[in-house]
């Protein structure tokens, strides 16, 4: 069986986060990484005030943002991560671990806004590993403070130590980057720690310390062995060594050790400076070390009685366990620790005069999200990274409370950042802490005059902002949408939605994920033959409104007006083939008879310009500029052929003609009257040497936008621009025409024309102007126009004067990024040399480009690009090569998207009239030209892009900075669209489908749209396990748990079972028990409906639960559904355990007044104590399958009572059980899975196949490939298998035996599986989609929070993109220089006599080949002997036939 896997949605987890200068020198940045995602935020604490969609409450606070700037995506999940400065470089580099023992060092590229291998380290011989075959241990990578070398731990038994060259003498000559560049890395060694001390095994943390000479790592390692069980007899087992690192000699002697620490010591944290040393923790202690002075350890709760002999102290007021604990210092005495249930404590160490710790102090601060990784940010913002909950960001505030100094010392800390300045002083101390405040009086007696006093401060804390985690996902449910326009109901594919349980105890909670956007429709008119529409502000209420001068000024730009009312749209405009259509768009829309608007042909454009206050409506032979329904002035344009094309960026308007010719009109007041605005030509001297196809004008707030060299912008200023000699400046292009050989690649240029040096460097000068409250530049709109020529360049040109600042060759063949190679262009390159273009054949035209700035303070432009059969994407970024060229300081770099712009041939003829026949019927140029991609402002809150056309998209960026794409699927193709703000449908949207029917819609706001899929995440507050949708009521059943304190011990005294209370002193910690209930969630609300929990007993554990399908006599069909639920009572080792079964009905009540929800109620049908524990569940023709011990039974559900039909003895446990007609499918914790089969003549349950192999299964689920059954596994080493039931193969002995027929490597643990068919396939379906018909998706939710699938493919497909995917395996440079192909591999810990079988296609990999260009596509294709047609062909299918949900 061959298949192919996909990741669907990104893992959301986070594991690791540093705090270092990644993307440039200037700014930090926090880098955060889980499982196989990179991802750099940083903080942005300008965020634009109106926060929209969200709460008008919340927009007073100016709370920080995150900011996403990059993400990456590694062949390879990270298992450890620091970062380093090396050499002169003033960015950080990243280290990157990964299993067995890989070290990846990562850069930030500026150049290419990616990420660049520095170097990369592999230790997996096999002499290293000494004879082990599995590898438990997780290679940790720890860095030296002082960045003079980095220790990775590998195999639990040997350092690899990697030392950074540090003579930065030499990297003085830094512009040289020749041959002879030193490497930032001196040669790695390796210590064997048992080489050092024989007992020196079980190594449990290991940290640099600070303070020394030389760089002193401190080991924590425990060499015997002990538990809890066998404190009594063996304790104090844990030691430190500290071994101080002479990287130059490669000699390492022990400075420091200690033993006897208590045994359960779990990670150390080394102080710094200045007082040094490390803070050890301890389950149930906290010890504080430091080499010349004697030890200070206290106890947290009184289990360290009896358990360790080490000297403590009791902790006083104080309660806690420091296990799953993690913290960091926020100050050189103060550290902030996370415990284990998401409380967050201040730990501060009182020092004396010595320096040395002499007391700790707790400060309970908040309570937050269960931490996986904890990073401080600048101060005061600290980063909680969670595997559990959503990440967060959170900004603390600290309020002193008393001060053991003299009042100087206090009013130094007075002058502190004004981020701290809003702390209260209160010197009330509460009665509690007396004892503390004589500790530190008796400090400063004896303390000398200088004397570090401690500052004793309680923090607050609070959440800025937060990163979603649906992880880790336990349990997943498929269910039917509570709201769906009625226009969606009866279409043929069901729309679904799934849902999933996440997070665990205080972070549980439902996640509800839509992949692709449902709108709400308000109202659907059907108007036949319109080919484009706008809809255009109107503002005749504003008579007051300042007049500019010309341009608008700063103060003018849209949000000066808070009012709503200047944003509703006034008019919509209908372009039809040989009229126009013109509404009004008021308290309802009626069409204008009489107005100033065109209507007597088509329309080629309309907009608003002048800031909202005029319109321009554009024919094909003329421009009409209005103020509400009033015209200003007509300019008839004629041109030699009609206008198809016209862009604006207030206050330009470009138009362009059918034969691409090019004019500008600029809107200016009236010198007259004073009052009004007018347009004035404005002819550009741009030359004509190949036609003009497509432009758009952009005007740039981003400030990115700019020719200044950014370098050094203020020392420039300092001199007059025009007293360069010439003579420089010309040297200066030659020398950037040698440098940049990526220009030298492409010919075809011509004779351009630009103002000359001076001039333009005046205009250029983006002005910035810099206010001291807002931390940016407040940057004044630059303008510009983008063209893109038949020849395939495109060019940049600044307005108003035209002059060209970057120009691109070969732009439609889509290279990954996009550099200027203006500059070199000098007159004298004669006519164009196509040599790159001939041997590609024609190049493909561009239809239409859009360059538009989203995200916070529309600070990041997109490029958007529809070329002949396919989407562009690019992102700007910066990019200063220091040259002194007046070009645009600005690189684009391609975004990795999966949009289908491709359409069945057929239409082709239709579309492709506009470049034959153009100057024939201006109507048929204009139908062509309608644009895909529509800009919109505030729809709901987002601003973006919607793309039209056979895959419509939402293109979406926040002021989170992460470009979000959902798709559209629900109505079809989209012919047009345009934002609708109105009365009666505030910030929604229009369109026209395939059918001629115009929707107005608004979209739904309930779900959150700054997700890799839309998503509505209901928090439970507790652990959710299950979660089962019953179709009958369209409601979820839900088992949730929560934890509550164990105070008694059941004991058998002879066959009665009575519980002994334990009573402990205050100071002992209860263990926690897990108590569960099932209750019902409405879809309609996610509310749980009243009065529908059924609690289960203590110590009961719901151990499956299912909606299952039994017969019974209600229904038509014979079969009725139920929720079933199957539980074990776990009482410890003596008591034997025992189980229940319980069968629920979900029924139908007359609701109680006011909710309607409670028409839904559980009625218990069956709820009985079994022989043993109910393990798994599933049904089977009607009858009930359960696990019980180690038997399996079906039971006949009659008259509310179970009857046993049938059993089996199976394996140890059976934790999972499917059924598909009569088969089932049976998996056991440890013993791999089984398929029985019930036989209904005879009532008899049988084995027909088992896999003979131990194998430890997660979950399970079938794989339906038409008429092929396989059996999906998900095992603990990340893996996902199908096996197969061949009795005619010679190795399955007749059928004993299951096959393993394909294995891959997931990289995340699987815990739930669901199954459906592909998506039908469209109408005129061509032979090759039929293949599709009787396979099944199996889709599956990991517990790292990512959502992926496995599809089965037919054979042929399997051949070709295997070859593909081998090619580029080696054809492209892969993040980290990881290997898909080892990654991806069948993984096992234990020698398996069996070889991979491999047979799974990784889809990550083949997606690449969308990212590649054309020249790159054809290449690869042809070496596997195929085209890229096909490959395309084949890799879309499979977007096309998953598009679900």
């Amino acid at each position: 069986m061959y298949a192919v896997y996909r990741q669907a949605h990104p893992p959301t987890a986070v594991e690791f986060s540093v705090y270092c200068n990644f993307i440039s020198s200037q700014e930090n940045n926090l880098v955060v990484a889980g499982t196989s995602q990179l991802y750099v935020y940083r903080i942005i604490h300008d965020v634009e005030n109106a926060s929209k969609g969200e709460k008008s409450s919340e927009v007073k606070i100016r709370k920080e943002k995150l900011e996403q700037v990059a993400a990456f995506s590694l062949f390879g999940n990270v298992m450890s991560m620091a970062s380093v400065q090396l050499g002169a470089s003033n960015r950080d580099a990243l280290l990157l671990s990964f299993q067995d023992a890989k070290l990846s060092v990562v850069e930030y590229d500026s150049g290419t806004h990616d990420l660049k291998t520095l170097s990369l380290h592999y230790f997996e011989e096999p002499e290293l590993r000494d004879g082990f075959v599995q590898n438990v241990h997780i290679p940790i990578v720890r860095v030296d403070p002082e960045n003079r070398c980095a220790v990775m731990l590998i195999y639990g038994t040997r350092l690899v130590v990697l030392p950074f060259r540090k003579d930065t003498l030499t990297d003085e000559q830094e512009g040289v980057v020749g041959e002879g560049q030193k490497s930032n890395f001196l040669p790695s060694y390796i210590i064997d720690v048992r080489e050092l001390d024989e007992k020196l095994l079980n190594i449990a943390d290991m940290k640099f310390l600070h303070g020394y000479y030389e760089p002193t790592l401190l080991i924590l390692y425990e060499p015997n062995q002990t538990w809890p069980g066998r404190v009594a007899v063996r304790q104090d087992t844990c030691c430190i060594v500290a071994i101080s690192l002479n990287i130059m000699q490669k000699v390492h002697p022990v400075i420091w050790s200690l033993s006897n620490l208590p045994f359960d010591c779990t990670q150390v944290m080394a102080v710094p400076k200045p007082i040094g040393g490390v803070v050890v923790f301890a389950v149930n202690s906290l010890l504080y070390l430091n080499q010349s002075v004697p030890p200070y350890g206290v106890s947290l709760n009184s289990q360290t009685t009896g358990t360790t002999a080490f000297p403590l102290r009791v902790q006083e007021e104080v309660k806690i366990t420091l296990d799953c604990s993690q913290a960091t210092f926020i100050a050189s005495d103060k550290m902030v620790i996370s415990l284990k249930g998401g409380e967050i404590y201040v730990l501060t160490l009182i020092t004396d005069g010595m320096r040395s710790v002499r007391a700790f102090h707790f400060d309970k601060a908040a309570a937050s999200v269960l931490t996986t990784c904890m990073t401080p940010m600048e101060s005061g913002y600290l980063f909680l990274g969670s595997r559990l909950g959503n990440s967060l960001l959170l900004k603390y505030t600290e309020k002193l409370q008393e001060t053991p100094i003299e009042e100087g010392k206090e009013k130094e800390r007075q002058e502190e950042p004004p981020s701290k300045k809003k702390r209260v002083d209160s010197t009330n101390w509460s009665a509690g802490k007396t004892a503390l405040l004589d500790e530190v009086d008796e400090i400063e007696v004896y303390g000398s005059e200088a004397q570090t006093g401690t500052q004793l401060a309680t923090y607050s804390f609070e959440v800025c902002d937060s990163i979603l985690n649906i992880g880790p996902c336990a349990n997943a449910s498929m269910g039917e949408p509570a709201f769906l326009s009625e226009e969606f109901q009866d279409s043929p594919e069901p729309d679904l939605e799934v849902v999933v349980c996440s997070g665990f105890g205080k972070n549980g909670a439902l996640s509800v994920l839509q992949r692709s956007i449902r709108p709400q429709v308000v109202t659907t008119f059907e108007l036949p033959g319109c080919q484009d529409m706008w809809t255009v502000i109107s503002s005749e209420k504003k008579e007051e409104a300042p007049k500019g001068e010309g341009e608008p000024t700063e103060g003018e730009v849209p949000l000066a007006t808070p009012d709503d009312d200047d944003k509703k749209h006034g008019f919509l405009i209908l372009s039809r083939a040989d009229s126009t259509m013109i509404l009004q768009t008021g308290q309802e829309i009626m069409e204008l008879d009489a107005s100033g608007f065109a209507t007597q042909g088509p329309t080629v454009f309309a907009g608003n310009i002048g800031d909202n206050k005029y319109i321009v409506q554009v024919s094909p032979m003329g421009i009409r500029l209005l103020e509400g329904v009033n015209q200003l002035h007509f300019i008839p344009v004629d041109l030699g052929s009609p206008i198809v094309h016209c862009a604006v960026a207030d206050p330009y308007v470009v138009i362009m003609t059918a034969e691409g010719q090019i004019t500008m009109f600029v809107l200016k007041s009236d010198s007259y009257v004073g009052k009004t605005h007018r347009l004035a030509l404005q002819k550009p001297q741009i030359h004509t040497q190949s036609r003009v196809i497509t432009l758009c004008a952009y005007r740039d707030v981003s400030g990115m936008f700019t020719t200044e060299n950014r370098v050094s912008s203020t020392a420039k200023e300092d001199t007059a621009p025009g007293t360069q000699p010439e003579t420089e400046t010309v040297i200066q292009e030659l020398s950037h025409v040698m440098d940049d050989e990526e220009e030298m690649l492409y010919g075809d240029s011509g004779q351009f024309f630009s103002p000359s040096k001076e001039e333009s460097s005046r205009s250029a000068s983006a002005s910035f102007s810099y206010s001291k409250d807002s931390p940016h530049y407040m940057v004044e709109p630059t303008h510009w126009c983008m063209v893109v020529r038949e020849n395939g360049v495109m060019e940049i040109y600044q307005l108003p004067d035209w002059r060209l600042v970057f120009l691109v060759k070969n732009f439609p063949v889509g290279q990954r990024v996009l550099v200027d190679s203006s500059s070199g262009q000098s007159a004298a390159q004669g006519e164009g040399k196509k040599e790159e273009v001939t041997r590609q054949g024609e190049i493909p035209l561009v239809k239409e480009v859009l360059l538009v700035s989203l995200g916070n303070r529309q600070s990041r432009p997109y490029l958007l690009v529809h070329v002949d059969q396919e989407l562009l994407i690019y992102e700007a970024f910066r990019r200063d090569v220091q040259q002194g060229q007046n070009n645009l300081k600005v690189r684009f770099k391609k975004v990795p998207h999966n949009i289908n712009f491709r359409e069945k041939k057929v239409k082709q003829s239709k579309k492709d009239k506009k470049w034959e026949g153009v100057s024939g019927e201006d109507a048929a140029a204009v139908k062509g030209r309608a644009a895909r991609f529509r800009y919109f402002e505030d729809i709901s809150g987002y601003s973006g892009v919607f793309i039209c056309g056979p895959s419509p998209h939402w293109l979406l960026v926040t002021s989170r900075g992460a470009l979000r794409l959902h798709p559209m699927t629900i109505d079809g193709s989209i012919e047009c669209f345009s934002p609708f703000h109105n009365i009666n449908c505030p910030k929604g949207f229009l369109y026209f489908n395939k059918q001629g029917e115009l929707r107005i819609s608004v979209l739904p706001t309930y779900l959150s749209y700054d997700a890799p899929w839309p998503v509505r995440k209901i928090p439970l507050r507790c652990t959710a396990h299950y979660v089962s949708y019953h179709v009958e009521s369209k409601v979820y059943a839900v088992c949730t748990s929560v934890n509550e304190p164990c105070t008694r011990i059941p004991r058998m005294t002879g066959d009665e079972k009575e519980f002994e209370i334990i009573d402990k002193d205050e100071r002992y910690i209860s263990p926690l028990q897990e108590r569960f209930s099932i209750q019902l969630i409405s879809p309609v609300s996610w509310e749980t409906i009243p009065n529908t929990r059924i609690d289960l007993e203590e110590w009961e554990h719901v151990t499956c639960m299912k909606t299952v399908a039994l017969k019974s006599e209600e229904t038509v069909s014979g079969l009725k559904g139920y929720v079933a639920a199957g539980t074990c009572l776990m009482q410890g080792e003596e008591v034997t355990c025992r189980g229940r079964i319980l069968i629920m009905d979900i029924i139908e009540v007359v609701p109680e007044p006011g909710q309607p929800l409670t028409k839904n109620k559980f009625k218990v049908l069956y709820e009985k104590e079994q022989k043993g524990p109910v393990t798994a569940l599933c049904h089977c023709s009607g009858y009930l399958v359960s696990a019980i011990g180690q038997k399996i039974f079906l039971w006949s559900l009659k008259d509310n009572d179970l009857t046993g039909m049938a059993f089996i003895d199976t394996q140890l446990y059976i934790h999972q059980m499917f059924s598909i007609k009569n088969f089932i499918l049976a998996a056991d914790v440890m013993k791999s899975i089984s398929i029985l089969r019930y036989q209904e003549e005879s009532k008899t349950l049988s084995l027909i196949s088992r896999d003979a192999k131990p194998l430890e299964v997660y979950s399970i689920e079938f794989m339906v490939d038409n008429n092929q059954l396989g059996f999906l596994v998900s095992d603990r080493d990340k893996n996902l298998m199908v096996y197969m039931y061949l009795p005619e193969a010679k190795e399955s002995f007749g059928g004993m035996r299951l096959l393993r027929r394909a294995d891959f490597n997931v990289g995340a643990n699987v815990n739930a599986f669901w199954r459906m068919p592909c998506r039908g396939t469209p109408e005129g379906a061509s032979k090759k989609s039929l293949g599709w018909d009787g396979k099944h998706i199996t889709w599956f939710a990991t517990l790292d929070g990512g959502i992926g699938l496995l599809l089965p493919m037919q054979e042929k497909t399997y051949r070709r993109l295997l070859m593909l995917q081998n090619a580029l395996n080696t054809m492209i440079p892969h993040h980290a220089g990881l290997n898909p192909k080892a990654f991806r591999m069948n993984h096992c810990d234990r020698r398996s006599l069996q070889n991979a079988v491999r047979n799974v296609l990784d889809g990550e990999l083949l997606n690449k080949y969308l990212y590649l260009s054309t020249m790159e596509r054809s290449e690869l294709a042809k070496k596997i002997g195929t085209t890229p047609d096909i490959i395309l062909e084949d890799l879309l299918e499979v977007d096309r036939v998953t598009a679900h949900f």
